[in-house]
């Protein structure tokens, strides 16, 4: 499931920047693109898009029935989610149903159901999506006004702070009852303190006129995923010792 979550966000970010190399072309941070910049052809990139979901599929055929049709659903996600900055205020919120997919991908994988915890687990990282796409977009805030380019960083600009507390919030609540619901103990809300904690110090530390504090505090989710994953190790380790 790793690998194919690789490949299919690999995948994703080729539409998005195939969609985007005339944007991308007019805004300051994504004019060197190599779509955008002529480096690299969009027949080129259709190659290796076609690559990147040859290889995804070698994968899906491995898992269960569940697991191949919600992989093949997500690509209706992967193609429309480029488009949604051209008509809503809310393109982050469809990223995040986009690239938080692979949760409750990973999820019917192993299980090979769709019960209550795969609906908050895929919630929590909607929101947690939502929240650090929206850091991320207040980079390009100035640039995406001139272009018309619509985002939520734009539509909540100052008043981002409580929002993104909010995304966050959301995204640690719904994880947590994914585990109270999946028979989690004590040591899974214990670890949860880790990541909420790195969240909220995201939302402390913010400044939405600092493109490199908002580029920091993107990057700094990777840190992020890596505590959710321990939290659910050790809530697993807990539940196997009895």
């Amino acid at each position: 499931m790793v690998w194919t979550g690789l490949m299919m966000r690999a995948a994703g970010c080729v539409v998005n920047d195939l969609w985007d190399r005339d944007i991308d072309r007019m805004v300051v941070r994504t004019a060197g693109r190599p779509l955008a910049s002529g480096v690299i052809r969009p027949f080129q990139a259709l190659v290796f898009l076609g690559t990147l979901l040859g290889c995804g599929l070698l994968v899906l055929l491995s898992l269960n029935r569940l697991a191949q049709g919600l992989g093949v659903a997500s690509l209706l996600l992967v193609g429309v989610y480029p488009l949604a900055k051209r008509v809503t205020w809310w393109p982050q919120l469809v990223m995040g149903f986009t690239f938080g997919f692979g949760a409750p991908m990973g999820y019917a994988a192993a299980s090979g159901r769709i019960d209550l915890p795969w609906g908050l687990l895929y919630g929590a990282a909607i929101f947690w999506d939502l929240g650090f796409d929206t850091i991320y977009a207040h980079q390009d805030r100035e640039d995406d006004a001139l272009v018309g380019v619509r985002s939520t960083a734009r539509l909540f600009g100052e008043r981002t702070r409580p929002f993104l507390a909010v995304c966050y919030g959301a995204a640690v609540l719904l994880f947590g009852l994914a585990g109270w619901a999946s028979g989690l103990g004590f040591w899974f809300f214990a670890t949860l303190a880790l990541p909420a904690g790195l969240l909220a110090r995201q939302v402390a530390s913010l400044d939405i006129h600092d493109p490199g504090r908002c580029l920091a505090l993107f990057r700094a989710n990777r840190e992020v995923g890596l505590a959710f994953a321990l939290t659910l190790l050790v809530g697993a380790i807990q539940v196997s010792m009895g």
